[in-house]
């Protein structure tokens, strides 16, 4: 049950406010560094760049509802979430101040990251915030980490790249993909180890192909991305999740995966023996991994 209240701005009562502005994909540790002390965050749902340049578009690291209980895990008390449109687009950038920060919100203080802009044609900048009196701004540089800048970007590189540890470091937790669990061939229950699909949503960003030691829902899990070389079934792409020591049904459920490290990459098998052979060493590898994980 979340404790965040997720409200529109038409719904906001203007109060005093600590706001941090931003899209936030992927809330990672730039994005905290952003959000640290303000009480309410304001984002756009869908990310601006699905509206304003569709094709230029990249795969989100996460979900709404993930990124709402990560925000919400920082101790935010509130999340304002603007549907960005056509029409808002249109907004010029000091019509977004004086009529969402000041008049909607109530804001005194302000927090943007150093390359945040806003407004049509994204003629607002953080120099433009500071130069109102109604509220403080509070610009914040970009985190470093490993000697290189925090970005989404750099992020969404690492997930495809089966880096978790170093996807891990930038974002503060593990990368974390969510879905329901649906029906698959049942190959896995065949072969002892039955596992819980997801159908990955083409839109958010997935781990390359290969094997990962996980945390299914805070259970200790070895997960499969990818279409399953050894078996022709000329499906796409599937997250397979073996929960380790746990047998339940979680068909329809939604499934929340949290990679922590990737054990070996997705390769054919010359038959079913060598393929359980290989499971059973990497259900013991996710087993030893999680077993050693600390957040």
């Amino acid at each position: 049950m979340t404790s965040i209240a997720v409200t529109s701005l038409q719904d906001v009562v203007s109060r005093p406010r600590h706001v941090a502005i931003g899209t936030f994909d992927g809330v990672h540790r730039g994005h905290q560094a952003v959000i640290e002390d303000a009480d309410t965050v304001l984002t756009f749902d869908p990310h601006p760049l699905e509206i304003l340049h569709p094709a230029a578009l990249p795969k989100l690291i996460m979900p709404f509802g993930v990124k709402r209980d990560v925000i919400e895990g920082l101790g935010v008390a509130e999340l304002v979430v603007i549907p960005f449109d056509r029409e808002f687009a249109t907004v010029p950038a000091v019509g977004f101040i004086d009529q969402v920060l000041i008049q909607g919100l109530g804001a005194e203080r302000v927090s943007v990251g150093e390359n945040f802009r806003f407004g049509a044609k994204a003629k607002g900048d953080p120099a433009m915030l500071a130069a109102r009196p109604e509220f403080e701004t509070r610009v914040v540089p970009l985190v470093e980490v490993d000697g290189e800048a925090v970005s989404s970007t750099r992020i969404r590189a690492l997930i495809a790249a089966g880096e978790m540890e170093a996807a891990r470091h930038c974002l503060g937790a593990p990368f974390m993909v969510e879905g329901a669990v649906v029906e698959g061939d049942q190959r896995g229950r065949e072969l002892g180890f039955p596992t819980a699909n997801i159908v990955p949503d083409d839109r958010l960003a997935i781990p390359g192909h290969g094997v990962y030691a996980a945390f299914a829902d805070g259970v200790p899990a070895a997960v499969n991305v990818g279409v399953r070389p050894t078996f022709d079934t000329g499906r796409g792409v599937l997250i397979e999740t073996y929960l380790i020591d746990r047998d339940e049904d979680l068909y329809g459920r939604t499934l929340r995966v949290a990679f922590v490290e990737r054990l070996r990459g997705e390769r054919r098998f010359a038959g079913v023996e060598e393929l359980i052979a290989q499971m059973r060493i990497d259900v013991e590898d996710a087993k030893r991994v999680c077993a050693s994980f600390t957040a």
